[in-house]
């Protein structure tokens, strides 16, 4: 289920822009703390953020080039301002599209739509076999499609946001070591200093839940002391008795 993160100092709009995500069977955050909104939005993780503005502190501009700084995520402007040259802004500042006010739920839900299938789905990678192949990580029978930030394993496959991702990719590529927490940290943001032990932990077991939809629990353990390691061999001979 994709997660949006709405981005919007007035609650009225905020709220019902939720409750329209919502009915469409996607998942939906307000930010609360204009000051700093990363520690929110590094929590929930969203494949989509919807961003204002004319926020508190920090204008919409300013948020989006920190955004980029460590993430690719999609992001549509939502603004009163209908210039051309602030479209122009948020397009040069990061953002991949634009919604002004008031906003037209038919045109925000058709934009939202769009973005996130051409992000995460049908028009997100290559098509044909070798394209697949060239873009997937396989150890024992589980494979990370790095162009559909999708997990397989055998005939089941969900979809996995880009933080589980990046945690999966390094797993995979470092399969039978331990990874530290250290090393984790800088495959999600590049700075490890930007983010707590608490929010790697939070993480973390976000990807295991989804080796679990997939048959496969207990497939990361922690080394104590030390990170974490994937041990798809051990839960395949489990599985298979």
């Amino acid at each position: 289920m994709y997660r949006i993160f709405i981005i919007e100092d007035d609650s009225k709009i905020s709220a019902v822009l939720k409750r329209n995500i919502v009915k469409y069977g996607y998942e939906a955050a307000s930010a609360t703390q204009f000051r700093d909104i990363m520690p929110e939005l590094a929590a929930y993780e969203p494949h989509l953020i919807m961003l204002d503005i004319n926020l508190p502190y920090f204008d919409g501009y300013y948020w989006c080039r920190q955004i980029r700084m460590k993430s690719n995520v999609p992001i549509i402007f939502i603004s009163a301002r209908a210039g051309e040259m602030d479209q122009v802004m948020a397009i040069e500042n990061g953002g991949d599209d634009y919604i002004t006010k008031p906003i037209q739920l038919d045109l925000f839900n058709a934009k939202m739509k769009g973005v996130l299938r051409r992000v995460y789905g049908d028009y997100s990678a290559p098509t044909g076999l070798a394209a697949s192949l060239e873009n997937e990580l396989h150890v024992h029978g589980l494979r990370l499609n790095l162009s559909r930030n999708e997990l397989i394993y055998h005939t089941h496959r969900i979809q996995i946001s880009k933080n589980e991702q990046l945690l999966a990719e390094c797993f995979l590529q470092q399969y039978g070591r331990t990874v530290s927490r250290e090393q984790l940290l800088g495959t999600l943001w590049d700075h490890a200093q930007f983010v707590d032990d608490n929010t790697l932990t939070v993480n973390v077991a976000r990807l295991r839940k989804r080796l679990e939809e997939l048959g496969l629990p207990d497939a990361i353990t922690t080394v104590r002391g030390l990170g974490y390691k994937l041990h798809l061999d051990e839960v395949q001979e489990e599985t298979d008795l």
